[in-house]
């Protein structure tokens, strides 16, 4: 607990650090800031999981090997295995309760914090919503349904833009199958207009391409990309199921098991850890002093594999399931196999 608590502390000194001048210079209430800098531990708690549980381990089974109690228990007929088991046993009971503070908390709090940082501090006030695989933007020009399949693009798919006159009565409605915002103009392809007339009848015409002058662009709008950090675990879950195009049901299973597979990242690197004080203190006579940079260094690094095969995964490279399970499946082969050899 008390590896925890500092991890945690030293997290949030930088935090406030970085943030405070922010909400100094909007004016707003050092209780906020508070509340905001309070709230965001929960996922504090998530970031710094695998690193805490690695390293909880290595310190517990370093300090039994420094007093020479391991030596004294092996020497009695107690296999590595059973030594080691409650540390192993405490690693996965940790993660099971992060994965409950990820499906019942952390959907709360990140709700809280994206709002009192993104819409308070930064000022940027979501201008749309997102249902059902499609996006739906409303602005004084009008109403904007689209899908966006990138939304570092600025190319969409079945667009639709609709406009009412001040007696709230359809004016107008403009749809096709493609959109793009090009040159500062809207490029519509394979689409039709439908235009009131005086009589209250409507006409309409079709085109293959035309240009439109909307007062609005794709800049303009905004939806908040923390949207999944806001959902838990079954609400990732839903939200994957209901994606339409593949791009984006790709991306919501990544999200999805990305955090899952995060969070039980622990076990794997604890696996490897233990054996490795071990190896350690017998090659060079050093335990937790060597034993720890070593294990923090194995931690970042499965950690940048993980992160990279995750991003391969969101552009449709490799499954999802595969690219955030692929390091704890090697990791932890590799933390059995030095067990056993330790074991022996």
């Amino acid at each position: 607990m008390t590896m925890v608590a500092g991890f945690i502390t030293i997290y949030m000194l930088i935090d406030f650090f970085e943030k405070i001048d922010n909400f100094m210079e909007k004016g707003l209430p050092i209780s906020m800031a508070l509340k905001f800098f309070a709230l965001n531990i929960p996922f504090i708690l998530e970031q710094m999981a695998p690193v805490c549980i690695l390293l909880a381990g290595v310190v517990t089974l370093g300090v039994l090997n420094h007093s020479n109690e391991l030596i004294a228990l092996k020497s009695c007929g107690i296999p590595l295995r059973r030594i080691i088991s409650p540390i192993l046993l405490a690693g996965a009971a940790v993660s099971l309760l992060l994965l409950a503070m990820s499906q019942f908390v952390l959907p709360r709090t990140m709700s809280v914090t994206n709002k009192i940082w993104i819409e308070e501090v930064q000022g940027r006030v979501p201008l749309g919503i997102y249902r059902n695989g499609r996006y739906y933007y409303r602005s004084k020009a009008g109403f904007y349904s689209f899908l966006r399949p990138d939304i570092h693009k600025d190319e969409f798919g079945r667009f639709s833009f609709s406009s009412w006159d001040e007696n709230y009565r359809l004016q107008t409605v403009i749809s096709a199958a493609r959109a793009e915002w090009q040159d500062n103009s809207w490029i519509l392809s394979r689409g039709q207009i439908q235009e009131r007339g005086p009589s209250g009848t409507y006409t309409t015409t079709i085109f293959k391409e035309q240009q439109f002058d909307f007062p609005d662009r794709p800049a303009d709008f905004f939806v908040p990309e923390y949207q999944s950090q806001e959902l838990s675990l079954t609400g990732l879950f839903l939200d994957a199921r209901r994606k339409q195009s593949r791009i984006e049901e790709i991306r919501a299973w990544t999200v999805l098991y990305g955090r899952i597979f995060y969070i039980l990242l622990g076990l794997p690197l604890l696996l490897v850890g233990l054996p490795l004080v071990l190896i350690v203190y017998r090659k060079w006579g050093r335990d937790l002093s060597l034993a720890i940079p070593v294990s923090c260094g194995l931690a970042f690094a499965c950690w940048g594999v993980w992160g990279t095969l995750q991003s391969l995964a969101k552009v449709g490279y490799l499954p999802p399931l595969l690219a955030t399970s692929s390091v704890h499946l090697v990791v932890s082969a590799i933390g059995i196999y030095l067990l056993l050899r330790e074991d022996s």
